[in-house]
């Protein structure tokens, strides 16, 4: 289970009691009491911004069975904080994780580079601040500038700049080399984890699995079948109390579109697809599908193929996103 995707530790008190109890009531973890102590029948992730944890907080969520905390770090720097517009400070994020350890909380730490006017040394500081923690977890995002949000207008005013391609790719590198170097495992394109801990909700979403969801703008995949809730609050919330449905898109995938995509997914993964999984999984083979591509990316040296297993070379890493396209069109 995942909570968030907006951050619910904004709640404090009574209202995050009252939320909690909502989801356990609707959503009970499997052997909650063996997750506690170590098992892996449960897995209850939070999201949680560093500056909103205190110990009354982290003791409400462990007693409510959650199992790790998510935290949205981003970075070590105080400049770069309030360049991404974050409300906490670097010592939050020790602070924060520190009180998760004392209830035997898994932490995650989000990390963020290539930030507007970024050095590559500074990254590596921030690597470097967070292998200090020693989380269980360590997620690293380049920053993207998506139309329509501040940091795109600040970008088209000129007030932004975006950090040049050579430096960002050495940042992606660096991480790759600095984390594994350090005993966490290169799982997936932005993700790394120690022995055993592994997101597993993230992981449902890339081997093609299902999973419902509740709240605005939540996105369920449930039957084959693709549903979005409405992303206004107050649209949502008109429809809850109405009785009307509050999805805003429905999608049904056809068996090869879908097909495709989990191949996407699959790929995103260091492991790789194993054609005999993928085969069991669609019914497809995944040359009929995409051989042409597929052949052209193992030449270029961005996907190994054994004849059993493709996966991602160290040279794909980098431009993985500009391969699925072509993986995806008919």
């Amino acid at each position: 289970m995942f909570l968030g995707g907006g951050t619910p530790t904004h709640l404090r008190g009574q209202p995050l009691r009252r939320l909690l109890e909502i989801v356990m009531r609707w959503h009970p973890l499997a052997n909650r009491n063996r997750a506690r102590n170590g098992g892996q029948n449960a897995e209850f992730s939070v999201e949680a911004n560093p500056a909103d944890l205190d110990a009354e907080t982290i003791a409400m969520l462990a007693d409510y069975g959650v199992t790790r905390i998510s935290l949205g770090a981003q970075s070590f720097h105080s400049e770069k904080l309030r360049l991404l517009e974050r409300d906490h400070q670097p010592g939050d994020i020790a602070k924060a994780v520190q009180l998760a350890r004392n209830r035997g909380l898994d932490v995650s730490l989000d990390l963020m580079f290539g930030a507007p006017g970024e050095t590559l040394a500074a990254w590596q500081s921030d690597l470097h601040a967070a292998l200090q923690l020693a989380p269980d977890h360590i997620s690293t995002y380049g920053l993207t500038f998506e139309r329509g949000t501040a940091f795109w207008s600040r970008l088209q005013r000129g007030a932004l700049a975006k950090v040049d391609e050579e430096t960002e790719r050495q940042m992606y590198a660096d991480a790759i080399d600095r984390l594994t170097a350090a005993g966490f495992e290169h799982y997936e394109v932005s993700n790394f984890a120690r022995p055993g801990k592994r997101c597993r909700h993230n992981e449902v979403y890339w081997t093609g699995g299902e999973y419902f969801a509740a709240g605005p703008g939540a996105a369920r995949h449930v039957a084959g079948v693709r549903e979005t809730n409405h992303k206004s609050v107050t649209k949502w919330l008109r429809c809850m109390e109405t009785g009307q449905s509050p999805v805003a898109e429905r999608e049904y995938l056809p068996p090869e579109d879908k097909a495709r995509e989990l191949l996407v997914f699959g790929l995103r993964r260091l492991e790789g697809v194993r054609r005999d999984w993928f085969f069991a999984r669609t019914g497809h083979e995944i040359d009929a599908l995409v051989g042409k591509p597929l052949g052209r990316f193992v030449a270029a040296g961005l996907l190994t193929d054994d004849g059993c297993r493709i996966q991602l070379t160290r040279a794909g890493l980098f431009v993985s996103d500009s391969l699925w396209p072509e993986f995806l069109q008919k």
